[in-house]
């Protein structure tokens, strides 16, 4: 069954109808919906979900206690390591997801250096993501290296270095493209 890790910026507290024909999109396939526990595009994407009644859903939460779980859903707690707090405590889950999904679904502000982590996480191990771009209200598909960073160039440069200090932008790039050079044995 295929799986979609559908996530997003926390400033992304409401879903517009572009996304909602994306996601009804995922439902009419029956497609195995696995997302997190935070506020924001989340808490939307959950809040969609259990409107429709669409069972086929998976919370996933970091530790033992989940924020937000409207569909009162499955959930998956992922083991954390003690000491492990803010972004890298959070980023566990989303990690676990990017492993099981088949490809990711990214409602993105244009800001939110968590949306790319998963983004890249998802690349690791190839695969693709659809992503909402919400300063344009565009969506962009991102399948390589190459279209993240025509993605992030849609970015302002003071953005871009936000997003490079909080999750090592530049080094996990190149980490990327040399686990892609890698794979080609060379």
């Amino acid at each position: 069954m295929t799986t979609v890790f559908l996530s997003g910026s926390r400033k992304l507290s409401r879903i517009n109808e572009k996304i909602r024909e994306r996601l009804k999109n995922i439902v009419d396939s029956n497609v195995r919906v696995v997302l997190g526990d935070a506020n924001g595009a989340d808490k939307a994407f959950q809040k969609y979900l259990a409107e429709i009644q669409y069972d086929n859903v998976m919370v996933y939460c970091s530790g033992q206690n989940y924020r937000n779980n409207i569909g009162e859903w499955e959930v998956q707690h992922i083991s954390v390591a003690p000491g492990l707090k803010g972004r890298e405590f959070y980023a566990e889950k989303d990690k676990r997801m990017a492993e099981i999904a088949d490809y990711g679904f990214v409602a993105w502000d244009g800001k939110s250096s968590g949306s790319i982590a998963n983004v890249m996480e998802l690349l690791k191990k190839n695969k693709k993501s659809l992503i909402y771009f919400s300063p344009n209200s565009q969506f962009y598909s991102v399948s390589n290296i190459g279209e993240l960073r025509e993605l992030l160039n849609r970015c302002d440069d003071d953005t871009k270095r936000i997003i490079s200090n909080k999750i090592n932008l530049n080094s996990s790039l190149r980490e990327l493209e040399s686990l892609k050079q890698g794979a080609l044995g060379f």
